[in-house]
């Protein structure tokens, strides 16, 4: 029986933070080497046995979602959309009624995108371990071995010591303990991280929802039912949406069932749910060390310096357990024993208003991205890039003109009835209410610098002529 891989790929990883942020989380950037967790999580599924993938997502990650499954050569089956975040008991249903409009008795793995997990393999042979199970009309679910008394992770109290790959009943789960219970759990032997991944057939799930969460089934029954497709998205309806519940798989439905069985997973796993779980991943120096970037540590013992930038050089001297991040916009200098209260800084950007909190420097949309280099009285600077084959949308602007240079490949150029082919060293004035577009005709990247000026320059001054990406006015910022 084929396995239908959902990945569940909204979340904004404030933990993470400045390097993760809400409008580009954690799963979308190369947090450890050049892949990201996302495409990792999507790659390790690949195998025989198992479908093409179903994403569920936000509106905002459709194209970023896209974008990284082609350049990981991976073909999706489906890319859900949620109209709004309701955590993921409602996003692990409508899943289920996906794969069950084509074969209820489909097998169906719910997988976070954002986790690390470096043998493939042996991940593949715990979820074929369950088939049979999950089969048999049983939730199977998979626990890490701890190697630490771990506070920061959820843990599964099982009811018997766990054997090789062979499925054991759960007894309860465990919220996240405090030290005395997390080293007392740990001897015990019988407790298992909880690494929120399950296994089940589409309507073992649908049945569960029935029994411990029934009033989730109509709001995401409709929102599925009246779903519209979308540039091969397909959107959730969003009026029946906005009634669902927002609440977690496990409070839902798992901590309520007692069809679960339990598969230990024979290899390495972390959430990487702080900075502190990076850095133990990493490979450090004999002091602990680990930098990455343009960053230098001298005399520094167990600390992580990271600069994102290479015009951003980050010196440590005499650290001893910091964790230092660097990024043109922000900086995070923390304690490393303190790594899970950055989401708690966060929140304190928030409510100081500070774009820091929220933005990426790199604003992502489905043509390739921009990002800020000077913003003044008046004038912003921007870089633009421009992947081979994009266009943006036909547009003007109310309140800037803009000038475009050219510094790589060729564009192709319209401002009003003059349409021009601008190569490197070359570039266009756009006067202010023009009707432009610009486009990447070659199979290179286009990259240019533009130059806004105007008494308001924000995303949102946008009127859209004509889009190929089939985005509206209110989602100027997309």
């Amino acid at each position: 029986m084929t396995i239908t891989p959902v990945l569940l790929c909204g979340g904004s990883g404030t933990r993470l933070w400045p390097l993760s942020r809400k409008s580009y989380p954690k799963q979308f950037v190369p947090l450890i080497g050049q892949e990201t967790l996302f495409q990792a999580s999507a790659a390790r599924l690949v195998a025989p046995g198992f479908a093409a993938p179903v994403v569920v997502t936000a509106a905002d990650f459709r194209f970023i979602v896209t974008e990284q499954l082609h350049d990981a050569g991976i073909d999706p089956g489906a890319i859900l959309i949620e109209p709004a975040a309701r955590n993921t008991a409602p996003a692990v249903l409508a899943a289920a009624l996906h794969v069950a409009a084509t074969d209820p008795d489909g097998l169906v793995l719910v997988a976070p995108s954002d986790h690390v997990i470096p043998d493939a393999a042996a991940f593949r042979a715990a979820v074929l371990a369950g088939e049979a199970t999950a089969k048999a009309g049983r939730i199977v679910t998979f626990g890490v071995t701890p190697d630490r008394p771990e506070t920061g992770y959820g843990y599964l109290e099982l009811a018997a010591q766990p054997d090789g790959l062979t499925p054991v009943g759960l007894t309860r789960f465990v919220e996240k303990p405090d030290q005395a219970t997390a080293s007392a759990m740990l001897a015990a032997g019988n407790f298992l991280w909880n690494a929120g991944i399950f296994l089940f057939s589409a309507k073992t799930m649908i049945a569960a929802f029935e029994a411990h969460a029934p009033a989730l089934l109509a709001p995401v029954g409709h929102a599925y039912a009246e779903a519209t497709p979308d540039l091969g998205f397909l959107r959730l309806a969003p009026g029946p949406w906005a009634k669902a519940d927002e609440i977690s798989i496990d409070y839902a439905v798992m901590e309520r069932a007692a069809n679960l069985s339990v598969i230990p997973l024979a290899t390495a796993w972390s959430d990487l749910g702080d900075w502190d779980a990076i850095r133990r991943l990493g490979q450090g120096d004999a002091r602990g060390v680990i930098t990455s970037g343009a960053a230098t540590a001298l005399e520094c013992d167990t600390t992580l310096i990271r600069s994102e930038s290479d015009t951003v050089a980050v010196v440590g001297i005499g650290l001893k357990d910091t964790i230092v991040v660097a990024m043109n916009d922000a900086v995070l200098v923390a304690d490393r024993s303190r790594a899970q209260e950055v989401k708690d800084a966060v929140a304190a950007l928030k409510r100081q208003g500070a774009r820091q909190a929220t933005d990426f420097p790199k604003d992502h949309r489905p043509w390739g991205w921009f990002e800020s280099l000077v913003i003044g009285d008046r004038f912003q600077v921007k870089r633009i890039h421009v992947h081979p084959g994009a266009a943006l949308s036909l547009q003007s602007h109310h309140h800037r003109a803009e000038h475009w240079i050219v510094v790589e490949g060729t564009a192709k150029v319209t401002v009003d009835d003059d349409i021009r082919l601008l190569s490197e060293n070359q570039s266009i004035y756009v006067p202010l209410g023009a009707v432009h577009r610009l486009e990447n005709p070659g199979k290179v990247p286009v990259v240019l610098i533009e130059v806004q000026t105007g008494t308001y320059l924000g995303e949102d001054d946008i009127i859209r002529y004509d889009d190929v990406y089939a985005r509206g006015q209110i989602e100027s910022k997309q």
